[in-house]
């Protein structure tokens, strides 16, 4: 027996968390898992969460795990299915490569005889959405 009564240990590393998988016996010659994550935070402490599933136990826990997992896979298919199907609507809609009309907006220096837009008077006053009032008084 290792140390700790470790008998197997094997470590998957991600981006910024590791998982160990380390099969251990405890006093009594029980035999369980212990998942292992631990995640790093703020580059110097790290997160260590775990669980120990017990070697009875172990099968239902497998099945559980393999059920989650064809859901996943499942839901991935419906889901690519339903964005092909919207894209083919949009496509059927607009036509191949074409989006939806939009809003030109005239950048601020381009020249007015390529578009639709026009200046604003410089003797209007401003429209802000705010009520605007003009002096009688000239100066």
């Amino acid at each position: 027996m290792g140390i700790r009564g470790e008998l197997y240990t094997t470590q998957t590393t991600l981006a910024n968390r590791a998982y160990f998988f380390n099969v251990k016996e405890n006093r009594t010659g029980d035999v369980f898992l212990q998942i292992v994550e631990s995640k790093s935070r703020d580059g110097a402490d790290f997160d260590r969460h775990q669980i120990a599933i017990f070697e009875e136990d172990l099968q239902k826990f497998l099945n559980g795990l393999d059920d989650s997992l064809r859901f996943i896979q499942r839901n991935r298919k419906e889901q690519e299915r339903l964005r092909a199907e919207r894209k083919a609507a949009k496509e059927a809609k607009y036509g191949a490569g074409a989006s939806p009309e939009k809003k030109k907006v005239l950048r601020k220096g381009a020249a007015y005889e390529d578009s639709d837009f026009r200046p604003r008077d410089p003797a209007s006053p401003k429209k802000t959405g705010r009520i605007h009032v003009v002096s009688k008084i000239q100066k």
